[in-house]
């Protein structure tokens, strides 16, 4: 296979990785928090353990979350000296700032709300759904569909820019 072609491959995978992480945490901004919003605390407390566990899986985990961040990587280092890097670049610059918001503010939340336990055997979930701190989730949440979606359209467009120089 020719540089050109793996760059390509390199160039689509990252782009399509990408764009399945940008529309999850749009998800979560425009539908799954709105909606859990509007629950009592039993319901919201359960709700989001349930969710969370499902999402932590392989597919997303690694096809989707972490595998935006490599396959951008090794988009980027591909494209060097070539009209689509600075795009390139510039997502995975975006990108690796949604996996920072993601680790240092979501994960502790999410552990949190799970370590809580048993939504059935919380005394008081009032307070567990006060401390995971829906508001914090959801602005920071807004950040990380801000800088995926960013990088989606730059390395929509390094494929545009990577296309002209190959044809």
């Amino acid at each position: 296979m020719s540089t050109a072609a793996v760059r390509t491959v390199a160039l689509m995978a990252a782009t399509i990785s990408m764009g399945l992480v940008a529309g999850a945490f749009d998800l979560y901004a425009h539908t799954i928090m709105p909606g859990l919003g509007r629950t009592d605390d039993r319901t919201f407390v359960g709700a989001y353990q349930s969710i969370d566990r499902a999402i932590v899986n392989p597919w997303f985990i690694g096809g989707c979350f972490l595998g935006a961040l490599a396959l951008t990587a090794a988009a980027t280092f591909l494209s060097r000296g070539q009209p689509a890097f600075p795009w390139a670049l510039a997502a995975l610059v975006a990108y690796a700032i949604a996996v920072v918001v993601t680790i240092a503010i979501h994960v502790p939340l999410n552990d949190a709300i799970k370590a809580a336990g048993d939504p059935d055997h919380i005394s008081n979930l009032a307070l567990v759904r006060t401390e995971f701190d829906e508001s914090r989730w959801a602005a920071w949440n807004l950040l990380r569909v801000l800088t995926s979606t960013g990088a989606f359209v730059s390395l929509t467009w390094a494929l545009v820019l990577h296309g002209r120089a190959t044809a």
